[in-house]
């Protein structure tokens, strides 16, 4: 594998970015920043690194916390640091606001939409769980108790979803949320914080691992579903930031620190190697 720079991006007024989110559909990136930052930007075909969008989205007023995209329907998802939850559309060559929420209890620690883009699980710091319908309709909420929440993935058909805790523990309900079993991490220290989790979708051979569990003290838990005792573990030694699988999840990617400060980008292949 051969990695280069395409494209190197300017960000208004050098704000700092907090969260990215790339739609692999349509070639969409956003942005978010402090400050109410967003931006969406959009690559043109070819790989020529050239931009032929490039939008800001006004309608956070904090640092833009978490972004994703539904790609089913083609809509972005953000929240920012005082718990304001927005969904854009794109229409006529603009994105407008299609919903706007806000809670005013706790902030959004991770969002997840399901794959075939029905619904979307909002997870709050505060342990509070509400699962919604693309057409902004309440399906069903809860307070899982407990130190709080840090990520959450749907499972690829949409029957489960993982909850990463955050103690550390990882707790698996189905899509009604009913708690089904605690999830076993094998080899991670106990109450190791997760940053975030990825859990491809896509089609995969049935031996190689697709969920990713990613922790801050750089440890990496690959696993091929959530009942299985083989998972495997890999050390990056880095400070961990964000891990994404790539297109057909044949790729790991994982972003982080090392002790020497150094910006770093690590790739795997779905057995960790």
């Amino acid at each position: 594998m051969f990695i280069y720079m395409s494209k190197k991006i300017a960000i208004p007024k050098q704000s700092n970015v907090t969260c990215l989110a790339w739609n692999h559909s349509s070639s969409y990136i956003a942005v978010g920043g402090e400050d109410g930052m967003l931006k969406v930007l959009k690559l043109e075909s070819g790989g020529s690194g050239n931009l032929s969008m490039n939008l800001s989205l006004e309608g956070h007023t904090g640092k833009v916390c978490v972004a994703i995209w539904n790609e089913v329907f083609q809509k972005l998802t953000t929240s920012d640091e005082h718990g304001v939850i927005i969904v854009w559309m794109l229409y006529k060559g603009s994105w407008y606001e299609e919903m706007i929420n806000n809670r005013n209890k706790s902030t959004v620690t991770s969002m997840a939409w399901g794959s075939d883009g029905q619904k979307i699980c909002i997870a709050y710091e505060d342990g509070a769980v509400i699962v919604g319908s693309v057409d902004g309709s309440r399906v069903w909420g809860k307070d899982i108790k407990g130190p709080g929440l840090r990520a959450v993935q749907w499972s690829p058909d949409n029957s489960l979803l993982l909850f990463a805790l955050s103690n550390g523990e990882l707790h698996l309900y189905d899509d009604q949320g009913n708690f089904t079993m605690p999830v076993a991490s094998n080899g991670v220290p106990e109450a190791a914080e997760v940053v975030c989790m990825d859990w491809f979708s896509g089609r995969a051979p049935t031996n190689r691992p697709v969920l990713v569990i990613c922790y801050r003290n750089g440890l990496l838990l690959l696993m091929k579903n959530c009942t299985e005792e083989e998972s495997v573990l890999v050390n990056t030694n880095m400070t961990m930031v964000d891990c994404k699988w790539n297109h057909n999840g044949s790729i790991l990617a994982a972003a982080g620190r090392t002790q020497e400060q150094v910006n770093v980008v690590q790739f795997f292949t779905g057995f960790g190697e």
